[in-house]
Formats: structure tokens, C-alpha cells, sequence
């Protein structure tokens, strides 16, 4: 990792956390690059930041945290065991530095790794589809279509299947088929039943 001018030059960018007062800031640093992973440093971060590291511009911070996300990343997505967390430094990154940066990184991995876990959103399957098209009363001049489905989640399999039941109105029907059509696609596992028998028209009218 500590070969060619580009991670030289990420690497290099290490020592800043030296001007940090206490390992209590650093930790802060970590913490905050984590909480914001999805959406980025605010402004008010970015000035603590400076302020920690005695830093008066972004020009030195940026890539600083660059490098910071890229350990955080590697420590808690690559599945690295906590005693080889130091090994993810190269040689030309002092010792103190490693051994602070190890330390931290070895005491948020399990809470991290607890949190991607969290993050992994698992979408319901689509088991079946059915619907019926009638006139609710005798005034009605257009069609209802009702829409029946039967979502499975593996999230939660404690749950089992769950019915989902909504109303349609008939002009709108075509264009909500070929959408269901196009969700069953997605959601539905590889090699499941095949369209025309997942969705079933039901008594239509």
C-alpha cells in the first residue's frame, strides 16, 4: 500500500492529527467521519475540525479525511480481523500514529460493523399479485380495480406473509400493471414463478 507517488501523497497526510491536543480529539475526528458517511462533513464540522487540528483552511483537511474515510472504509467493510487493524498502515506512517489510530479503530469496529449491518435495507418479496375489476355501486361509471398483494420479508421472517390491498381506478390500470410487472422483476428472486403465473388475474369483470 505504500508504493507510487498517490498513496505516498494520501499517507502523508497523517501527521496532521499530531496537532491534535488529546487522543480524545482524534477519536472525535473518527466518530464524525462515520456519522456523516452518507452525507458528508457540514460546515460546522469542518470548522471543529480546523479548529482541532489547528488547520486555517480546507486545503490540508480535505485530504487528510480523504485518507481517514479510506481506513475507516477498509477497517470496517473488508472484514479485517481487530488484530490485524495495524496492518493496514504502511511502514512510512510514523509508529505513534499507528498505534492511536489501531486503538481507535479497534474500539468502533464492532459498533460499525453493527451499524453497515443496520444500513443493509432487505426489500419484501413480491410472492404473488391478484386483482379484481367491478363496479362498486350501480352510479359508478368506471370500473374499481382491487389490488391484492402478498409481500414476503426475510427481514423479519417471524412475520411470515403479509397482504397488502388497495383500490384502482380503471384508467389508471394498464399503467399499474406494467409497474408491477417491472417491481415483480426486481424484487422477485431468479428462477421464481414466472410472470403469468405470480400474477394472477382474478375474476375480472
Amino acid at each position: 500500500m505504500g508504493d507510487g507517488n498517490n498513496s505516498h501523497s494520501m499517507w502523508g497526510h497523517l501527521p496532521l492529527l499530531v496537532r491534535a491536543n488529546s487522543k480524545e480529539s482524534v477519536e472525535y475526528i473518527l466518530q464524525a467521519l462515520w456519522r456523516t458517511r452518507r452525507t458528508g462533513l457540514d460546515a460546522a464540522d469542518r470548522q471543529i475540525f480546523r479548529d482541532i487540528l489547528q488547520l486555517p483552511n480546507d486545503s490540508d483537511l480535505d485530504p487528510l479525511l480523504v485518507c481517514l474515510r479510506v481506513l475507516i472504509r477498509r477497517c470496517v467493510y473488508e472484514n479485517v480481523n481487530k488484530d490485524e487493524i495495524q496492518k493496514l498502515f504502511p511502514s512510512e506512517v510514523l509508529p505513534e500514529l499507528q498505534r492511536l489510530l489501531t486503538l481507535l479503530l479497534q474500539k468502533f469496529q464492532k459498533e460499525w460493523r453493527e451499524d453497515i449491518s443496520k444500513d443493509q435495507v432487505i426489500l419484501p418479496r413480491l410472492k404473488a399479485m391478484t386483482w379484481n375489476m367491478a363496479n362498486q355501486n350501480a352510479e359508478e361509471t368506471d370500473p374499481v380495480a382491487v389490488i391484492n398483494l402478498k409481500l414476503h420479508s426475510d427481514a423479519k421472517p417471524n412475520l411470515g406473509e403479509r397482504d397488502v390491498k388497495f383500490q384502482l381506478a380503471k384508467d389508471t390500470m394498464e399503467m399499474m400493471l406494467k409497474s408491477m410487472y417491472c417491481i415483480r422483476d426486481q424484487l422477485s428472486d431468479p428462477g421464481e414463478t414466472p410472470q403469468r403465473q405470480v400474477f394472477q388475474n382474478s375474476n375480472v369483470v
